[in-house]
Order: structure tokens, then C-alpha cells, then sequence
């Protein structure tokens, strides 16, 4: 099927489209950019150089992908944005591309980015994240898949947020928040399980209680993180989850949030 293009848009002549994009008034495409099938971009859309749409991505009015970090240590280098089939950028939301030190921003498959929020430079977004209306991330943080993340909620940057993880709004993510748990607070801390988050992705009732035992070890014993998983380790027959969340927290670079303080 052919695209549609209106004829106040500006599209570099070597754009790579796909089949059956739209694309809307007064958009502007640079030079380098790639557009997958059944794309459709808005109108006062830009379309920055580096920038690559997987199939099926939508783009609502004012959206800016594929600018420049805003990182001072930028020179110029020629680097990318990824944006995953199926995912929405929603009004006036913007995604830089990548430093040098990675060499692209990376958004996967089937998120859903919301009006005003921020994806800086060198960030790793997994499949199936929120990200709500004015959340900003700093350059280099990383989400797994399947995280949300509450309406002008800030995350610093190297920060790594666990898969089924959700963070409240209006809070300051400094740490690493660990898989399956709910955030919120000043600071914010461990407050439990984003439980309506995984019933609803048909984790069973075993599973969530074994994840709710292994937090409690963590987070409410008179363990340290260290002997709490030191104790995890020498369970036997663990679940993938158990698997999951001692992995996160041994490769955590920042630490990972503290209990909410009862």
C-alpha cells in the first residue's frame, strides 16, 4: 500500500520508507532516518537524523525524535535512536539519540511513551513500558520490560528499574528499583509488590507469594542485603523469579532503593 505524505511536510529524499505510512502536515524528516511498515507520524512531528521506526509505530503531533544528547561531552558523533514496532509516542514527548558511549537510545516493542515525557541519550527501554504524562530520564538508565512508571516522576542517571516493576508519580528515582516491586515515597522506597501488575500478567498465586517471601527476607528481616542473599543463594529449587531478583541486585551499580520506613 502507498504512503501518504502530506505536501507540507519535509522528507529528505533519502528517507528509507516503509509500506503504508502516513505522514502529517508540517512534519520534518532528516537525512538517515528509516521508517517501517504502517508507521503514522503526525503532524509538527520532527524526525531527527538517526532515527529508525520499526513497523507499526505512531507518533502524535509535536513529538521530537532522534535530536542530539543534551550532554555536553557531545561532539558531534554520528549515533542513533531505535524505536520498536508497535509503540506510541504521544504528544510533544521527545527521545535523543545516543553519546558515543553506547552509540544509541534503544526504545523496544510495544511501549507506550505519554505527552511530555523525556528519553535521554543512552538509555535501554525494554517491551511493554509506560512511561506516564512528564516522566524524565536521565541519560544511560535502564528499564526492563513491563515497568510503568507514575505521571512526572524524575529517574537519575545509570539508574536500572527491574522488570514488572512500578515506580508511583511525582517521586525521585535515585536508586535501582528491584523486578516485581511497587516504589513510591520521599524517598522513595520498597513499599511491595506491584501486585495488580502481575495478576494481570497471569503470574500465579504461588509464584507472587514466593516472590512477597523473598522481599521479606530482603527488605523486613534482620538480614543485611548481603547475608539476605547470601541465604537465597543456598535455597534449592529456586524459581526463575528468585533467580531474577538475586541476579538484579548483584549487579546493581547504585544500590537498590531501601524498605519504607513503617
Amino acid at each position: 500500500m502507498s504512503s501518504k505524505i502530506h505536501p507540507t511536510a519535509i522528507v529528505d529524499p533519502g528517507t528509507q520508507l516503509g509500506s503504508n505510512v502516513s505522514i502529517g502536515a508540517y512534519t520534518v524528516i532528516e537525512d538517515n532516518v528509516a521508517i517501517g511498515d504502517d508507521c503514522d507520524i503526525g503532524h509538527h512531528v520532527v524526525l531527527a537524523s538517526g532515527t529508525r521506526l520499526g513497523n507499526g509505530v505512531r507518533v502524535f503531533s509535536g513529538a521530537m525524535i532522534g535530536n542530539p544528547p543534551q550532554d555536553i561531552k557531545f561532539k558531534g558523533e554520528e549515533t542513533i535512536v531505535e524505536i520498536g514496532d508497535m509503540t506510541v509516542i504521544r504528544e510533544c514527548a521527545t527521545v535523543n539519540r545516543g553519546t558515543a558511549a553506547s552509540g544509541k537510545t534503544k526504545v523496544g516493542k510495544n511501549c507506550f511513551l505519554m505527552a511530555y515525557s523525556h528519553v535521554a541519550h543512552d538509555c535501554v527501554l525494554g517491551d511493554n513500558i509506560i512511561l506516564a504524562n512528564s516522566v524524565n530520564l536521565s541519560g544511560h538508565v535502564t528499564i526492563q520490560d513491563n515497568v510503568i512508571i507514575g505521571g512526572l516522576t524524575g529517574v537519575h542517571q545509570f539508574v536500572t528499574l527491574g522488570t514488572h516493576a512500578m515506580i508511583g508519580a511525582l517521586f525521585r528515582v535515585s536508586k535501582d528499583v528491584p523486578p516485581y516491586v511497587l516504589a513510591g515515597g520521599h524517598p522513595l522506597a520498597y513499599e511491595g509488590l506491584n501486585l495488580i501488575g502481575l495478576r494481570r500478567r497471569g503470574f500465579s498465586p504461588n509464584t507472587i507469594q514466593t516472590i512477597a517471601d523473598t522481599y521479606n527476607l530482603i527488605y523486613r528481616s534482620k538480614l543485611n542485603v548481603s547475608q539476605a542473599l547470601q541465604k537465597l543463594h543456598d535455597m534449592e529449587n529456586k524459581i526463575q523469579e528468585v533467580e531474577t531478583i538475586i541476579d538484579f541486585i548483584q549487579k546493581s551499580k547504585r544500590g537498590i532503593i531501601p524498605a519504607k520506613v513503617r
